[in-house]
């Protein structure tokens, strides 16, 4: 179960069935290809017909957590078939899983993909892969999965980011801590709030750590018109080219997320939705059995329109030459 105060919104059993019944519905008219250019165009029509109930459970974000879990969507566990072993191996697997997750994620904004990761789908499998063990990337089980803003280094990463849990029988925690809750000095907030550092592509992006062109510094904090923001990724910052000051202040950024972390065991059927301009998230390590069992989860990234909490700077940026899909024009 979700541990911590963490908010939690519920979907009736009705509600839940509605949404499984758009989206078999979806699949049955294209193909059962839940990335059909048509089915994309049609998310947005279908998504908005939901019931005022399903709206309601996916307003925004409104506490300073920057977090919520949604319950209430059903899993067979017998139907789902083992945890695929890479994320490319998983194929159209559980494919009505996707179409549901899309379908959230267009009542909250709109789809994103990334050409360069994943093939450019729209919803990503996030499993235990073997070599993988010690990476920083989701495919990773034996360390820690550091407290990072998913696809930090390239400014048109997402608002928000869904964690729907397929399988996690170890009860495998996610971390998360949002930049709202910390105590910084006025000091430190003004040295995190220059463009000091990069931050590098991950692991998860081969062809971006390849881009012939000079990594840009950017801001880690931000004071948006709502409060503050992050743009953090530690383990892909490289804070031995800045200053001491800067190198303090930054650590004692860290150690105030990790101060008012919470951990979130999620069960099938329960969708993990945060904020990625205020949250942080990471996971603890585990150990990967490799027998089909293993935790899976499934994760969409959205763009909520007409949004304001980046600095505008942002858009000279060049992204380390990544391309970001959007799944249809808002």
């Amino acid at each position: 179960m979700p541990t911590g105060a963490v908010p939690v919104r519920s979907l009736s059993p009705a509600h839940a069935a509605e949404l499984r019944a758009a989206a078999e519905s979806l699949l049955d008219r294209f193909s059962e290809l839940p990335t059909h250019p048509g089915m994309l165009a049609e998310l947005p029509c279908v998504a908005t017909a939901l019931s005022e109930s399903v709206h309601d459970a996916c307003r925004p974000v409104d506490t300073a957590d920057g977090l919520f879990v949604l319950t209430g969507l059903e899993v067979d566990d017998a139907a789902l078939g083992p945890t695929p072993a890479h994320w490319s191996s998983a194929g159209d697997t559980a494919a009505v899983h996707d179409v549901v997750l899309l379908l959230l994620s267009a009542v909250m904004g709109v789809p994103l993909a990334w050409e360069g990761q994943q093939e450019g789908r729209y919803v990503h499998n996030i499993v235990p892969s073997p070599g993988h063990e010690a990476e920083q990337t989701g495919a990773s089980s034996s360390v820690l999965l550091s407290p990072h803003t998913e696809d930090a280094f390239h400014p048109g990463r997402a608002h928000l980011l869904l964690l729907s849990c397929m399988r996690n029988p170890d009860a495998v925690a996610t971390t998360a801590a949002s930049v709202r809750r910390v105590r910084l000095s006025d000091e430190d907030v003004r040295l995190l709030s220059r463009p000091e550092l990069p931050i590098l592509p991950d692991d998860a992006y081969a062809e971006a750590q390849g881009y012939a062109g000079d990594p840009q510094p950017v801001p880690t904090l931000w004071q948006s018109p709502d409060g503050p923001t992050l743009r953090f990724d530690p383990a892909y910052t490289p804070l031995e080219r800045a200053g001491a000051e800067h190198r303090a202040a930054y650590a004692r950024l860290t150690d105030e997320l990790s101060r008012v972390a919470t951990a979130v065991s999620l069960e099938p059927g329960q969708v993990l939705v945060v904020d990625n301009d205020l949250v942080v998230h990471g996971r603890v390590p585990f150990t990967a059995r490799y027998d089909g069992t293993d935790r899976w989860l499934k994760r969409s990234s959205i763009r909520v329109p007409g949004r304001r909490t980046r600095p505008s700077a942002e858009r000279f940026e060049h992204g380390y030459g990544q391309k970001v899909l959007e799944a249809y024009d808002a």
